[in-house]
């Protein structure tokens, strides 16, 4: 659908509460990126201001519609990229060659690249059958990666999926932690199972993981293993050593897929040049059927002071 040009802008009211935004945020965004008024009437915008403002403020409308219109979630961060990258149609990212950019349906809406930078690393996780996402906290490359293999599980393509994860950074061995395997292993995962969560709901997260289509593997546990017919996560891979990630990389079976991710500037080894995701990375580079994406800060979808605390800390790497 596309929205017309005037003043008044007639749209349902589930749409205008989702482009509109919690507190209508979203609407303070767009103001104050083009000088406009926009105000909710009922059934509808009403927009104010001079005329080439009040056009780029619907350009944005229209994108933000489009995406609402294909089942998108609409959130923060489509709005500030959309005003910092204005096209006339739904963002770039949103058209992988005529197909639909959705990557799996979750409770709450469509699941899909917010950035180019992440549409470009979702291109590699189709494309490879190993995949080395590396990014700043906040930038999607784990919930990306679990947003896929969830695609790939639900359409019977994989018959699981398998998350691992070293477990450096609690400076304790697991063997002294309170609980079962699962209780060990869950604290450490968190990220991963609330992004199941999102797609999948507790209770259908809850059958699956009984069903064993998902599953807890610490990194010591997938030594001498096998994994066919699996999407394998390996979370927080900076945390590796070499050798683990050789042994991990190896792991991979018939009709699997591997995604590893990491953040290079968050190593928590006794050495950063000990890092088997970093190592691994200069070594596979250029090995046919591996896909190094390397987000940015300006892929960050958390809060917006996340990407200016990450640009932040890179400028003084840099100095």
């Amino acid at each position: 659908m596309t929205l017309a040009t005037e003043d008044f802008i007639e749209l349902s009211e589930d749409k205008v509460l989702a482009l509109s935004g919690p507190a209508q945020r979203y609407l303070a965004l767009i103001e104050g990126a083009y000088h406009v008024l926009i105000e909710t009437p009922g059934g509808g915008f009403q927009v104010t201001g001079k005329v080439r403002d009040r056009q780029r403020a619907h350009v944005i409308l229209n994108a933000l519609s489009e995406l609402y219109d294909e089942g998108v979630e609409i959130s923060e961060v489509d709005v500030r990229t959309l005003i910092q990258n204005p096209t006339g149609k739904s963002p770039v990212w949103a058209d992988h060659h005529g197909q639909s950019h959705v990557i799996v349906m979750g409770r709450k809406g469509a699941i899909a690249p917010k950035t180019e930078g992440q549409a470009k690393y979702y291109q590699q996780l189709l494309r490879n059958d190993l995949t080395f996402g590396l990014g700043p906290a906040g930038s999607g490359k784990t919930f990306m990666a679990v947003a896929h293999g969830t695609s790939l599980l639900l359409k019977g393509a994989v018959d699981r999926l398998v998350i691992t994860r070293p477990a450096v950074e609690a400076g304790e061995k697991l063997g002294f932690l309170p609980g079962d395997l699962n209780e060990k292993v869950d604290p450490y995962l968190m990220p991963i199972w609330q992004a199941l969560d999102d797609i999948l709901g507790a209770e259908g997260l809850r059958r699956r993981r009984e069903r064993n289509e998902i599953e807890v593997a610490p990194l010591a546990y997938m030594r001498g293993r096998t994994l066919s017919n699996a999407y394998v996560i390996v979370d927080e891979a900076q945390n590796t050593t070499k050798q683990q990630m050789k042994m991990v990389l190896t792991r991979l079976g018939e009709g699997s897929k591997m995604v590893v991710t990491g953040d290079p500037s968050q190593v928590d080894l006794p050495r950063t040049s000990d890092s088997g995701l970093v190592h691994a990375v200069g070594l596979l580079n250029d090995v046919k059927g591996v896909g190094v994406s390397r987000l940015t800060a300006e892929d960050v979808v958390r809060h917006e002071l996340v990407a200016r605390i990450v640009r932040a800390y890179d400028s003084e790497k840099h100095d």
